[in-house]
This record gives C-alpha cells, structure tokens and sequence, in this order.
C-alpha cells in the first residue's frame, strides 16, 4: 500500500467483504486534519446478518481441535506482524500517538493474539468424585470449560489494535465465533486487523461492524448474542449492564489511578512513573496516573522534579521521530481536559506548569492544590495532567484515594515494605504498583477493576476463563 493512502473500512459479514448501507464514518489527522480512514456504517439488518453467520458457524468452530484454532489464531498475529509499519503508521495518523506508541500497539496486539491463542491450549478442566451417600451408585463428576457461543465486542480507539486483540484472541481460541465493532474513531486501524483475521479463520467465525453507538446496543440486546465484551467508559459500561439482561459481560473500564507518594520515596523514580503515565499517549489511557496524591513533607521536591520533566517533553509532528508527545484524539477528550482544568483553577488550583494548547494539542500540565471537591479528583480526565494532592499520613492517603467511584490501576512509592503493603492492600483497585508506573499492564496476569472500573479480568490465565462457561457432566459408575 501506498505510503499515507486514505484506507476505506469494510464490513466483514460471513466471510464476505460488504459495503455498510448506513452513513459514512470519516476520520481526520487530529494533527494535520488531513482525511485518514472512512467506513460506511451498517445497519441493524446487516449487523443481524453478521450475527446469524457467527450463530451458524459456533458449532463448527467450538469443535473444531484446540490446536487447529490456536494455529488459526497465530496466522493472524503473524499477519499483522508482517504489516506492522503498515499499521503502526496508519494509528498515529488516525488517533495522534507517537509513531513509537503506535508501534507498541501492533507488538502488543501481536502478543495478544498469540498468547491468547496458547492459553486456551492449556484450559484444563477437573474430575471428581461425586459426593453421593448411595453407595451403589457412585458418580464421578467431569467439570469442562465450554465455549460460550456467539461473542459481541466493542472496543475502543486509544489502542485500536492492541485491546481489540486482548479480547479476540482468546474469545477465538476457545471456540467462541466473533462479532466486532472496531472503535468509529480508528476505522482504518480496525480495518486493517479484520484483514488479518479474516485470511486466517473460516467465514462465519469472525465478523467486523463498522458503526456507532447504536450498532454496539443492537449487539447487546441480540438474543443470538451470549456473551459481550467492551473497553471504554464506565457510563457506556453501565448503560451495557442495564440493557444485557441475563448475558455474560466483560467490562473493562474506566480509571482514576491514584499515585501514593511517600515521604521516604525515591523522588526522582515517583517523578518519572508518574510523569510518563500521565503523558503516554497525551494521557488518553485507562491507566493514567490520575490523581496523585503527595506526603505534604516532600511536596515541594516533588513538584520541582515533574516540572523539570514536564519540560523535556517533546510536542509536534506524531509521525517525527523526535517527537514525544502528540496531540489528543478528538475535540470530545480535548474538550473534558480543559474542563476539569478550568473548574480546579475556579476551585483555587494552580497551574505551575503548561495549560497552554494549539490545535487538539493540549501542553504536559501540571496543577498543585487539587482537592476531593473537584471535578479532576472525581472522575476520569483522560489528559495529559498531574493533578497533585496532599496528605498527612497513611490512613489519610487511603481515604483519598478510595474516595472515588473508581478502582482500576494505582500506584505507591515508599521504600518501607510495610508501609507499601498497607497502602497496596488498604487502596480498592485491581492493581497496586509498588514503585512503579500505574501505565503498566501485565500481559502474563489477570487485568481488570474494581468498582465501576469493571466486570471481569482479562489477559494471562483469566483470558481463556473469560470467554468459556463451566459444564458440569456426571456418570454413574456403579
């Protein structure tokens, strides 16, 4: 392909590559504004179609040998491997990451998909003895971990490929057939993954829908829909909860990281996790170090060390080597990050560092005097901020930062292990880092939230888990 071409997004219904019938979905360089990616959406016909084939293909592919689907699953991943300056370029064009994060992308989902596809490998099930009193009739009970059937996702466009290969590459792996709804904001990126998928597997089991909200909640509310997954925020997730009725979810969603820093921490590490998780992709990450709370004896230490990196960021060009840090996605992110701004300094913040912005490119900033009634401490902000906090002692660190709805990702930096395992376990999210960024997944361990930041866990050994359901057999054996 041409370096820069405009990619036109396609549905992938049963194999076959369609045109959506609804209204196009255009994409523009948040840098340059220069037409990127467009699709056609579908409609609810065409996604009902879609949903029909993965229906007609699950029993097939739920048994077809697990090693045929996990080398399936591997000649996807390789093929997106073969297409990774391809589609490592096409992301920075479309969302604005540095062509370096977008890079990190593809790996990631190369990973995902591959590993993915051996842990479904190594699903084991159990046998045991049945606990029956009728001595002539003794059971033994085989417990086996079943596809679920057809599975719904909608992912989002932060990691446009990466998080949409978290999920499909086990739901794949372990039998289930698959309708997608890539991200409306990276259509090209989720175009060029379907590509992938759809040369390695066998028409029906995957389907990819270009759309928006409404093609999302179609899949939901399906009867022939028995599973669905979705990244993204915690009101879409809620609002999935309440229309999924009785149906398998998996909700990864929304952060509020909290970084713990103590007055006997490495100030010079604390600085530098928490600057780079609030500046990785502009701050646009469920994982972002969100609200940090600082021992008030080493504020001042503190805040003149992220000052000092807040400088050396590098904005510009995404597609510049040099470049460290781009723009954000879309005026909607831009948008929510100048409000909670404006309304902490109307609440008596201030910003030490940056606040400025040009274009969807919003300056690395760094604010002091944040407090719990502001709107930056309660909910996600998805920029690239440090809102700092104060605190005392311990016990006030964890009430700070367990204040919020959320509990995905946190941090703590102290170098006593006592006081780390009291904050890492007094602090509700599904992940504590000790001395390290709160910007760090995982991709051997179960991720997932806490509270409204999720249903679930992906990734490692929950992977394969997530997308089977538990099957009791028994025999009478007597």
């Amino acid at each position: 392909m041409p370096e820069d071409q405009q990619i036109r997004g396609r549905a992938l219904i049963d194999g076959q590559w369609v045109d959506g019938a609804g209204a196009d979905i255009t994409r523009r360089n948040p840098y340059n504004d220069e037409l990127v990616s467009s699709a056609a959406a579908v409609t609810i016909e065409q996604a009902d179609a879609a949903i029909d084939a993965a229906a007609r293909a699950r029993r097939a592919w739920g048994a077809a040998s697990p090693l045929a689907r996990n080398h399936a699953v591997h000649k996807a991943g390789d093929l997106m491997h073969a297409r990774r300056d391809e589609v490592a370029r096409l992301i920075t064009r479309e969302m604005g990451k540095t062509l370096a994060e977008s890079y990190e992308d593809v790996d990631y989902a190369v990973h995902d998909l591959k590993m993915g596809a051996d842990d479904a490998l190594r699903l084991l099930g159990q046998t045991v003895q049945g606990t029956s009193s009728e001595t002539d009739n003794p059971k033994r009970v085989l417990v086996q971990n079943v596809p679920v059937g057809v599975v719904g996702l909608s992912t989002p466009w932060n990691f446009p490929v990466a998080i949409p290969c978290e999920l499909l590459g086990p739901a794949l792996a372990t039998g289930n057939t698959v309708v997608w709804k890539p991200s409306e904001v990276a259509p090209g990126s989720g175009h060029l993954l379907a590509e992938c998928l759809a040369e390695a597997l066998p028409p029906g089991v995957i389907n990819v829908l270009h759309g928006r909200g409404d093609i999302g909640a179609h899949l939901v509310s399906s009867p022939l829909v028995d599973m669905f997954g979705f990244v993204g925020s915690t009101a879409t997730g809620e609002a999935i909860a309440r229309g999924a009725g009785v149906k398998k979810l998996l909700l990864e969603l929304g952060g509020n990281g909290p970084v713990v820093v103590m007055d006997d921490a490495d100030l010079d590490a604390a600085a530098s996790a928490t600057t780079y998780s609030a500046y990785y992709v502009s701050g646009q990450v469920c994982t972002a170090s969100e609200r940090v709370l600082v021992h008030e004896a080493v504020l001042d230490d503190f805040v003149a060390r992220v000052v000092d990196l807040s400088k050396q960021v590098v904005g510009g060009d995404p597609l510049h080597p040099g470049t460290t840090m781009g723009p954000m996605c879309f005026a909607g992110s831009f948008d929510k990050t100048r409000q909670h701004l404006d309304d902490a300094v109307a609440k008596g913040a201030t910003i030490v560092f940056g606040g400025g912005f040009e274009g969807l490119y919003h300056e690395p900033t760094v604010i002091t005097g944040v407090t719990s009634d502001m709107l930056i401490a309660q909910e996600e902000t998805f920029g690239p901020v440090v809102p700092i906090m104060t605190f005392r002692s311990v016990d006030e660190a964890v009430e700070i930062a367990n204040e919020t709805p959320y509990g995905l990702q946190g941090a703590v930096f102290t170098s006593s292990i006592p006081t780390a395992w009291k904050l890492a376990e007094g602090i509700d999210c599904g992940t504590m880092h000790v001395n390290g960024t709160t910007n760090h997944w995982e991709l051997l361990a179960p991720f997932g939230g806490m509270k409204k930041s999720g249903i679930g866990r992906i990734l490692g050994v929950a992977s394969p888990t997530s997308f089977t359901n538990q099957k009791q057999i028994t025999f009478d054996v007597g």
